[in-house]
């Protein structure tokens, strides 16, 4: 009955928010992009970093209601679980941190959170970027929500005549660990300060410090403290201990509410502080929610659309939302961070300009995987930016620890998933310009990832000096990576990393060639073949090996559970396909496009029951998985066999039955994964794609059915020549997904492609649309 009345209400509610987006299909600009995010999409099934209402694009602070507060998975706020348990300031890759919980009435702070925890109702929530409203229906407080981009800000309207409290439950468990310790100080009436020390989880593999610093805009009129559940002597002003927590007490309100403002640091309580005293120094809270929405509409104002459904750009702008929050900022305001890839934590400074001012921010973030057909090709091409600065950060990890990372969290490596998905990006970055950077340092850390001890060699997870899971040794040795690796770590697939070895030689293969490095070049465009070591022509699959040389017995194309063997969190049916390098030699082993055309579609045919996903940890039983990242090109491929009408109408069908839902639901299929889909949604819903991840020296943008009648992107002038690039279509409807014609910049164009020069330009493409497909459309050179 429970989630029975939860989905009425969304229902309710969501149907009075698509009310109001309606007319924002049609040519009349009555709303801005920032009103047609929807935050609650997929919020049912979320991982802890999933989401985070107020909040600032990639900020450090990412404060929101938690209403699951254990596990990394089905954590944090949950559509269908109506107990707010605290907000808490840090959802991030293996980050948690400062949960906080306004109560009334009898204190229970210290007997933990479902002690204290309240009841909400979505009927009285709002949600928004950079803000959240609800009710905890327990206490009758009000609770408002915004931040800066590295401060929380709180608005609290107490009921009258009620003792006022305000918890910090610093020594909770939360989310991926319990916290080692803990330390809350009050420094004066106003002000009290501190840390937790996140325990080491398998992933982030040591304890990591987050500081805190936490200002009222009343006088605390009590301090009080406890240890392992035991309240402590009312006259401390200070606790530090394991399973420590503190609370402030108010005196009995008239109207004026509550504020509170909280700031992080993954350095120093003194540079909280600064945090603090930099970016929130006034104590207006409505005009911090504008600005928090203005600058969001700033950032996803770069692609306007016209056309289309009310759902549909509601998903659209969702989707471009969620690609600008996941990865998030560990550097402090003047660009100090914590280094931890050492024996002991070190503070660091990034460049500064001649101004005194942080030249970028330092970003940690989940791995890469997946990234080149999502972040890296949206990111590049709209916000350039931000390449450029996840490049550095990249870069700045390289000097501190020896190595480009793939994943790290809280200044530490974590060794997630496998290979080196870092040289996707910055071949991305740089072939396309972006480059504000050492590329040169970052060659040598590319080039040193790609032999024995580099990152390849790590395994998912693997934190031992002397790593050999990833199995560098074989691929250097064999040309492939067999099966049946011993040792810590995880994703021990050999077959997996022999496909994305091979993809990521020739991306550093591409980096040589713009470097001028031709001996570097040819060696490892020579290499980018190994992927063929592992075709059989028997089973006509990718077939995974043995150390012996001997292909593995018992083989099938899909099978169940997480994986099949060889394979990281898929099958053969689905990589077996990985090779978005080199796809004229794929389909030459598969024997001519017709075969491969008659694979691909077949395996959209089989997959279509199940929506083209499986649930997460069944990514071995379907043909398409859209669900998880080595799947995300598939409905691309067809371009590339001579059928780009079949890559129409997948790529839209995907687009809709996969990604369309803009309920709590579903929408991301429970793993949005850090923008990664999001940014895939908003690709797909344009229309371009690039299947090398945009790597190439002039790479190419791949052309599928746009949802919109008009999309404008807006080119970011201190990388590109041009203004904007402009896309429109003709006879666009729902029935109308095949391309009939094409014009770019005046002249027909009948290729599936043009090229990134022509995108950087500025430039118009005009599509005309049709229920029929044009067989003959898009198959010229």
């Amino acid at each position: 009955m429970k989630f029975f009345c939860a989905k009425t209400v969304h229902v309710l509610l969501f149907s009075l928010f698509a009310i109001s987006c309606q007319k924002a299909g049609t040519n009349k600009s009555i709303t801005e992009p920032v009103d047609l995010v929807y935050p609650l999409v997929d919020t049912e099934n979320s991982r802890w970093f999933y989401f985070s209402s107020a909040c600032r694009p990639f900020g450090m602070v990412n404060l929101s209601p938690d209403t699951q507060t254990k596990g990394s998975w089905s954590s944090g706020y949950l559509y269908d679980s109506l107990k707010v348990r605290c907000f808490s300031h840090i959802h991030a890759w293996q980050l948690s941190g400062i949960p906080v919980m306004p109560t009334v009435g009898k204190f229970k702070g210290h007997l933990g959170m479902d002690a204290y925890q309240s009841d909400f109702s979505h009927e009285t929530e709002v949600v928004k970027p950079g803000y959240h409203k609800v009710i905890l229906d327990d206490y009758n407080i009000q609770a408002e929500l915004t931040s800066t981009t590295r401060v929380g800000f709180h608005r609290y309207q107490y009921p009258e005549n009620e003792d006022r409290y305000v918890i910090f439950d610093t020594g909770a468990f939360l989310a991926h660990s319990k916290m080692d310790s803990s330390e809350v100080v009050k420094i004066s009436d106003t002000e009290i300060s501190g840390f937790s020390l996140m325990a080491k989880t398998r992933r982030r593999p040591k304890p990591t410090y987050v500081y805190f610093v936490a200002r009222f805009s009343q006088p605390i009129t009590e301090f009080g403290t406890w240890i392992n559940g035991q309240l402590q002597d009312k006259n401390k002003t200070k606790v530090s201990a394991k399973n420590a927590g503190a609370f402030v007490k108010f005196n009995k309100p008239g109207k004026k509410p509550l504020l509170m403002k909280v700031a992080i640091s993954y350095t120093s309580v003194e540079q909280a502080r600064l945090n603090l005293e930099t970016e929130l120094a006034h104590w207006d809270f409505n005009k911090v929610v504008k600005e928090s929405g203005e600058e969001w509409n700033n950032w996803l104002s770069k692609i306007q659309v016209k056309g289309g459904t009310g759902k549909q750009q509601v998903k659209f702008y969702t989707d471009l939302w969620r690609s600008l929050q996941g990865r998030r900022i560990i550097s402090d305001v003047d660009g100090k961070y914590c280094d931890m890839t050492g024996e002991k934590p070190v503070i660091r400074q990034v460049d500064l300009d001649a101004s005194g001012k942080p030249k970028y921010n330092y970003y940690n973030f989940d791995a890469w995987w997946g990234s080149h057909w999502t972040l890296n090709v949206l990111w590049s091409m709209v916000y350039p930016e931000l390449m450029d600065g996840f490049c550095n950060s990249m870069l700045e990890m390289y000097d501190d620890g020896g190595l480009i990372p793939r994943g790290p969290s809280g200044g530490n490596y974590t060794y997630v998933m496998i290979g080196d998905p870092a040289v996707s990006f910055f071949a991305t970055a740089y072939n396309k310009g972006i480059a504000n950077y050492d590329i040169e340092k970052a060659y040598e850390g590319l080039k040193k990832n790609a032999f024995v001890g580099g990152i390849r060699d790590r395994a998912g997870y693997e934190h031992r000096d002397n790593p050999r899971g990833g199995g560098m040794n074989f691929y250097v040795e064999r040309a492939y990576v067999p099966e049946g690796i011993t040792g810590p770590g995880l994703h021990k697939n050999g077959a997996s990393m022999t496909l994305e070895y091979a993809y990521q030689d020739w991306c550093l293969a591409q980096l040589a060639k713009a470097l001028g490095k031709t001996e570097d070049y040819k060696f490892f465009h020579q290499r980018s073949k190994n992927y063929k070591n592992l075709w059989n022509p028997e089973t006509m699959f990718i077939h995974p090996k043995m150390q012996d040389g001997s292909w593995i017995e018992n083989f099938e194309p899909i099978g169940h559970g997480f994986n099949t063997p060889g394979f990281c969190e898929s099958n053969s049916a689905i990589y077996t396909n990985f090779v978005p390098h080199d796809l004229s030699g794929l389909i030459e082993l598969f024997g001519g496009k017709e075969k491969y055309t008659q694979f691909l579609d077949s395996s959209f045919i089989k997959a279509a029951p199940q929506k083209y996903i499986t649930d997460h940890g069944k990514h071995a039983r379907n043909w398409v998985d859209y669900g998880n990242q080595p799947s995300c090109q598939m409905a691309h491929l067809f371009n590339y066999s001579g059928a780009p009408w079949l890559s129409q109408k997948w790529v839209r069908e995907v687009k809709e039955v996969t990604f369309g839902d803009t309920s709590p639901y579903g929408g991301y299929n429970g793993d949005e994964d850090q923008g990664q889909m999001g940014a895939l949604g908003v690709l797909m819903a344009i229309g371009l794609f690039q299947m090398d991840g945009g790597c190439s020296i002039n790479s190419q943008y791949d052309i599928t059915t746009p949802l919109f009648d008009e999309i404008r992107i807006q080119l970011n002038q201190d990388y590109y020549s041009g203004k904007e690039f402009v896309i429109k279509t003709e006879n666009n409807s729902a029935e109308n997904v095949y391309i009939q014609a094409a014009k770019l910049n005046g002249t027909q164009w009948d290729n599936f492609q043009f090229s990134h020069n022509d995108f950087a330009k500025g430039g118009e493409l005009i599509l005309q649309l049709g229920p029929v497909p044009n067989k003959e459309w898009g198959l010229k050179d």
